[in-house]
């Protein structure tokens, strides 16, 4: 049923899946009602004991937009016997294909279907989306606050914020901001880092936990001479190669190769594949080289700290504790109770048997004194 009603009778709806709204397009919106009046009406349904008589399930834009222009009456499509589910449904329906509609509303609209006992097959065929579509975006839900938002703001494209999403919150930032700072050439290599960083989180044999073997580090030896010297040739001889033939006419060519440039196209080609699987292989390295990098280098300040913390909560006159009698060599063994009350367990093992190795040699050098003066 059509119907011209008050704006002032309709509710924006609470559950809206959409949240942000550009100024700039809404203000094209009012030029364009301005000028030409508003040609697709609203749609709403019927409410009992609202704010208003009524609540949108599609058209908020227009109906702001109309608002804002200060007109009174606005015509309107109304919906009866209508579950808020289905209303729900239909307003995601109108806004899920708009650009405007972010992915993270997207996401989170999806996430209340899913919330309903929807399935990401179910939802698919309602919104014309695959179910990979659809489980993509679920999966973002888990990227923190402040990363979900470097999303909305377009600062980190769709593909990279999936992966950033699979890692740990710490992680999550390390990725996006090192992402948005420019570390990376391009987004894959922002992906491949963001694997990196998942491989040490679920701790995926980048290296053993016991150090490699003697025969083990000759044969990474020889396998990095190895490929140091073929890439070295490459580099050389096909860098070389094509440099000269990327300078040459086309029909230049189709002269000096004659009847073998077919074999040469072919050839080319495969090198061409061969090269860019090569040069993905190589990126994806790259990122776990910089995962464990940054792993490294969180562990050494997690070490420095530790032995800030252990500078701090270290007694007065423990320095002097070696030169004490030897009837005073059970001291040190409250050091290490100490140290773990002070948050510092990890460095107490290392203060201890420094203790231990200092006191027997002075307790001998006592003994011979006193040997000595008898």
């Amino acid at each position: 049923m059509f119907a011209n009603l008050k704006i002032s009778e309709i509710a924006r709806n609470p559950e809206q899946p959409r949240k942000f709204f550009d100024k700039a397009k809404l203000d094209e919106l009012k030029e364009t009602i301005k000028e030409n009046g508003l040609l697709q009406p609203i749609v709403v349904r019927p409410v009992e004991g609202g704010e208003a008589p009524y609540v949108l399930i599609a058209g908020e834009r227009r109906w702001r937009a109309c608002s804002t222009l200060g007109m009174d009456v606005i015509p309107a499509m109304v919906i009866k016997n209508t579950s808020e589910e289905d209303a729900y449904v239909k307003s995601i329906a109108e806004n899920v294909g708009r650009e405007d509609m972010t992915i993270m509303e997207e996401a989170g609209a999806y996430a209340d279907l899913k919330a309903a006992g929807w399935t990401p097959v179910k939802i698919a065929k309602q919104f014309g989306k695959t179910e990979t579509h659809i489980t993509w975006r679920l999966g973002l839900l888990t990227l923190r606050p402040e990363v979900a938002d470097m999303v909305d703001k377009g600062q980190i494209k769709n593909n990279l914020a999936w992966h950033i999403a699979q890692l740990s919150p710490a992680n999550q930032m390390v990725a996006a901001m090192r992402y948005v700072r420019g570390d990376f050439d391009s987004e894959a290599e922002a992906q491949h880092f963001a694997n990196g960083l998942k491989m040490m989180e679920t701790q995926t044999s980048l290296t053993g936990e016991e150090a490699p073997s003697e025969e083990e580090r000759e044969k990474r030896k020889a396998a990095k001479a190895q490929a140091k010297d073929k890439l070295g040739k490459a580099e050389d001889i096909l860098i070389q190669l094509f440099e000269e033939l990327g300078g040459q006419k086309p029909e230049d060519l189709a002269v000096i190769l004659g009847s073998d440039l077919d074999r040469y196209v072919r050839v080319v080609g495969k090198i061409y594949s061969q090269v860019q699987k090569v040069r993905n292989m190589l990126s994806k390295a790259q990122g776990i080289q910089r995962a464990m990098a940054d792993e490294f280098n969180k562990a050494a300040v997690e070490v420095q700290q530790e032995a800030a913390q252990q500078s701090e909560t270290k007694p007065e006159g423990a320095a002097k504790a070696p030169a004490q009698s030897s009837a005073r060599k059970a001291a040190p063994k409250p050091a290490a109770p100490r140290a773990k009350a002070a948050g510092t367990a990890k460095s107490a093992p290392r203060t201890v048997p420094a203790q231990k190795k200092a006191e027997p040699a002075t307790g001998t050098a006592k003994k011979a004194d006193s040997a000595a003066a008898k």
